[in-house]
């Protein structure tokens, strides 16, 4: 089940008007929730499954034409679209569906986890680009104890080849294993804040991007996004 919506939040992600705007249109009476006028300010809707409509016209919750998928991408897959190593496949051979689509953001070839694919520009973009600031949280296995010295200076931010990385969060699970909260995406980032620091990485996996979790899903397998999944993404 999708997570329930503020109706004025649910009504401004889908372009409808600002926020304050959807707001006017609530307690002006022209919103409808499942056949029902509602001017509560309060009330929330599940993007899934209510039908929401303003002056008589349905609200379409995704366009259509759009893909966003979840896929938990294996080890030895390349995040491209094209293969420019001809001994590693690549990620969209996992995904057999007809549509065009390409992959959000990085997760290199030794690396597994969550990865999204999508043919949504601007979904890519405000997921890709720094200022939105969305989580991506990895497990980290390395090869030497991860110090409270190492885990201080993720949290206030490394000097790598010239640019210093945002504040990360890191949590330790066991003396060679960590969560690591980062809101950046660079190049083998993870990677090189633990050489920088004297250590290495040994298995890097991500679980989550902003709200949105791997759960159940086995490696090399995919399924598609919840309209709410998608909304609160964009958010």
């Amino acid at each position: 089940m999708a997570e329930l919506v503020r109706l004025q939040k649910y009504l401004a992600n889908q372009g409808v008007a600002s926020r304050r705007k959807c707001e006017e249109f609530i307690t002006d009476g022209l919103i409808k929730v499942n056949g029902e006028v509602v001017t509560q300010m309060g009330t929330k809707v599940d993007p899934d499954k209510d039908t929401v409509e303003i002056n008589e016209q349905q609200i379409s919750n995704i366009k259509a034409e759009y893909i966003y998928i979840l896929l938990n991408k294996p080890k030895g897959y390349i995040t491209s679209l094209k293969q420019t190593d001809s001994s590693s496949p690549i990620v969209t051979d996992l995904v057999a569906i007809k549509e065009r689509i390409y992959p959000v953001g990085r997760l290199d070839k030794d690396s597994s986890g969550l990865l999204l694919l999508t043919n949504d520009g601007d979904f890519a973009y405000k997921l890709m680009h720094p200022s939105f600031e969305k989580e991506k949280e990895y497990i980290v296995v390395t090869e030497e104890t991860v110090t409270k010295r190492m885990m201080d200076r993720f949290e206030k931010g490394i000097t790598i080849e010239g640019y210093k990385t945002q504040p990360a969060k890191v949590k330790r699970i066991e003396l060679t294993k960590v969560s690591l909260v980062i809101k950046e995406g660079r190049n083998r980032q993870i990677r090189k804040m633990l050489s920088k620091v004297g250590n290495n990485v040994l298995n890097l996996r991500r679980v989550r991007v902003n709200n949105l979790r791997l759960g159940g899903l086995k490696e090399g397998e995919f399924r598609y996004l919840t309209k709410g999944e998608v909304i609160d993404l964009m958010e």
